[in-house]
């Protein structure tokens, strides 16, 4: 399919700076509003509030601390001396009200309130010494305003420097730039549903007349959700027919490798671990290159999975590509299944940035001519001078941290390699199949025996006393502790200065065995912490970024995150489970804020009730929505701007059989429905076949 964008998208894809009002200095506050520079971007960034301005009562009739409208006759201004207000005196039959202005430009002020005039001011209305005040009127109009008849008042996410009014305005006439574009929906879901057209619903999503106009559930809101999920359910749709076309190799197992491998282990497979070999095998054996996703909570194996799939690769004479994130999780993966692969006759190598050019040497020669049969490594596996003699699976972890480019450029050092994207991000099935389709998924919902059991206990943050003495009883035993303070939003130097006084107040206690990591910290600095910490050089490990998924510190037993109520259930459980792992009972304290909220108590129940992250995944999804599971920005998942896939769950499902049934018939989409529906790819960024795990 084409990239070229069609001309009725233009006005949208343009800078911000093409709408009335907006120049350089209102733009770039709309870009950080809007989340990017397009106004299509605008267009989408919805209201997430109302302000109801139809209570008009008189001045003395006015009740206290409401939102009201009044129409006033200005009487005199009185300029505030030393530090004092400036006042304007107002009146109406009933009585006199002073508006207050801190700071104020007087010259403006005289020009807006002239002595004399009627003007309909809107504010809440308080009592102070007997005289009715309002602070601050949020609108001032003239009787004759065309504003007067807007009662209902959008309001937005926004930053400072950038009015409620202006971003109001200037997402409305961004929404009326979607005006006119050809209609991809299916005309008999359309008249079903009583919806208007897309662009009609973007003007109407941006011009509520109620509070009921602002939830998910009205009209306009689940049209453009059903708009943003059809796009992405054709993008993977036609991404599954690109893939299906590729000729792939099959890899046909001889059990030599896999065999000797399971007899190799200390304990047997769990059934979930059986379940994804005999998965992995089949899609390996087919001509069609596989796209599997393994999911596996933390613990739950995946790294002999990866170990067993390199087995089969190697029965077939093919070679296999671990990319991990980062160097220390490429190490750890190295170091756990060096020894296993040697045993079965097998060699595993380890390639980073870091290593020595002796160590690059030996094993970029050992790849060119097959005697090394696997390489774990990060982003430098897809350098330039890495050339395998035959690359046929390319296992990816933690597939969200790496871009696009990234997996394609590793997959393209083979011919159409198999391809296992690892997880241990438990993602709800509704979710899985929003951001994924089809995707074949093996999930790990068992763990191996010899994981010890991790009891939770919430605190009030009030007991810090009792903590540092649970981790001083660890520490005697040579254990490590992780210590988490929350991550404040939008606020990376509040996270840094929290976690730096916490550290402070733990090296006072501990002395030189506490180490810190933070998000302005460079990497070379957090991986010497986390070596620290790994080695035993360190007993303490505080952290403002979420510690990194799949580190394994075998030693650590006690996980202390301070207010457990800021983070997601989903997250609370990825961090419990950075402890337990190396035999010895975990512990991990849920340190919380008084008073606790209902949610905050009901994720701290579920947390405590049950360690399974799947179910935990589920009811994160229940009570957070799909539009920020996990942190959807933490997690990787692409997130919706205009679908919550949790409450339009009944719109995915349609969505994904509308957009099943018109590649189907339209594989090319060349029709005038699938013109349209190149439209939804554009407008939604979907225009790529490749954009999410298609591309591995």
């Amino acid at each position: 399919m084409g990239i070229m964008r069609p001309e009725s998208l233009f006005a949208l894809f343009a800078p911000l700076t093409t709408l009335p009002g907006v120049g350089p200095k209102i733009a770039p506050l709309a870009a950080k509003a809007a989340g990017g520079e397009l106004v299509r971007d605008l267009a989408f960034h919805l209201p997430t509030g109302l302000v109801d301005r139809r209570y008009r009562p008189k001045i003395h009739e006015a009740e206290l601390g409401r939102l009201c409208t009044l129409e006033v006759m200005v009487e005199r201004h009185q300029p505030g001396a030393m530090g004092r207000p400036y006042k304007v005196h107002v009146s109406d039959d009933t009585g006199f009200l002073s508006l207050l202005f801190f700071k104020p430009h007087a010259r403006y002020l005289a020009e807006r309130l002239p002595e004399g005039a009627m003007r309909v001011v809107s504010g809440e209305v308080t009592e102070r010494y007997g005289e009715r005040q309002m602070i601050h009127p949020s609108r001032i109009l003239n009787l004759d305003d065309p504003d007067l008849g807007v009662v209902f008042e959008p309001v937005y996410r926004s930053v400072a420097g950038l009015s409620h009014r202006t971003l109001a305005r200037i997402c409305g006439a961004a929404a009326q730039k979607a005006e006119g574009l050809a209609e991809w929906a299916d005309p008999a879901l359309v008249a079903r549903e009583g919806w208007q057209s897309f662009g009609a619903a973007l003007m109407r999503a941006h011009a509520p007349d109620g509070e009921d106009e602002i939830l998910p559930s009205t009209p306009a809101r689940r049209r453009l959700a059903y708009d943003e999920l059809f796009a992405r359910q054709i993008a993977l749709q036609l991404s599954g027919a690109a893939r299906r076309r590729t000729p792939g190799r099959a890899i046909v197992g001889t059990g030599a490798y896999t065999d000797a491998l399971v007899a190799a282990l200390p304990y047997q497979p769990t059934h979930a671990q059986s379940r994804a070999f005999a998965e992995i095998g089949t899609d390996m054996a087919a001509a069609t290159p596989m796209l599997r996703l393994l999911q596996g909570d933390v613990g739950a194996g995946k790294t002999l999975v990866a170990a067993w799939s390199m087995a089969r690769a190697a029965e077939a004479q093919m070679q296999s590509a671990l990319m991990a994130p980062t160097e220390i999780l490429a190490r750890q993966h190295y170091t756990g299944l060096a020894p296993l692969m040697a045993k079965i006759g097998l060699r595993l190598e380890v390639l980073t940035g870091k290593d020595k050019a002796s160590h690059k040497r030996m094993v970029l020669d050992g790849l060119a001519t097959g005697a090394v049969h696997a390489v774990c490594g990060t982003h430098a596996l897809f350098q330039q001078g890495v050339v395998f003699q035959q690359l046929g699976l390319v296992i990816v972890d933690e597939q969200h941290r790496f871009g696009v480019a990234d997996r394609r450029r590793l997959i393209d050092k083979g011919f159409a390699p198999h391809v296992l994207a690892m997880s241990a991000t438990p993602i709800p099935r509704t979710l899985a199949m929003a951001v994924y389709g089809d995707l074949d998924v093996s999930r790990l919902d068992e763990k191996p025996p010899g994981r010890a059991p991790i009891k939770t206990i919430a605190m009030s943050l009030d007991r810090l006393d009792e903590v540092a003495e649970a981790a001083q009883r660890a520490i005697e035993k040579d254990d490590r502790v992780f210590w988490v303070c929350p991550l404040v939003e939008e606020s990376d130097k509040v996270d840094v200065s929290a976690a730096s006084e916490r550290f402070q107040d733990l090296q006072a206690m501990f002395g030189d065995s506490v180490r810190l990591i933070h998000g302005r910290m460079t990497s070379k600095e957090k991986d010497e912490a986390m070596e620290d910490f790994r080695t035993g050089m360190a007993k303490i490990l505080v952290a403002t970024t979420v510690i990194e998924v799949g580190v394994d510190v075998p030693e650590a037993s006690v996980m202390v995150i301070e207010h457990a109520e800021r983070f997601g259930l989903a997250q609370l459980h990825q961090l419990r489970g950075r402890v337990g792992r190396g035999g010895k009972p975990g512990h991990c304290l849920l340190l919380y804020a008084n008073p606790l909220s209902e949610m905050g108590a009901r994720r701290i129940s579920k947390l405590r009730e049950t360690e399974d992250g799947f179910a935990i995944a589920e009811e994160d999804f229940k009570l957070r929505g799909g539009g920020d599971l996990l942190g959807l920005r933490q997690s990787g998942i692409p997130a919706f701007k205009l679908a919550d896939a949790a409450l339009h769950a009944d719109l995915l499902a349609v969505a994904q059989r509308d957009a099943r049934v018109l590649v189907e018939a339209d594989p090319t989409l060349s029709s005038p429905r699938g013109l349209a529906a190149r439209l939804a790819l554009h407008l939604f960024d979907q225009v790529d076949p490749e954009t999410f795990l298609g591309t591995g």
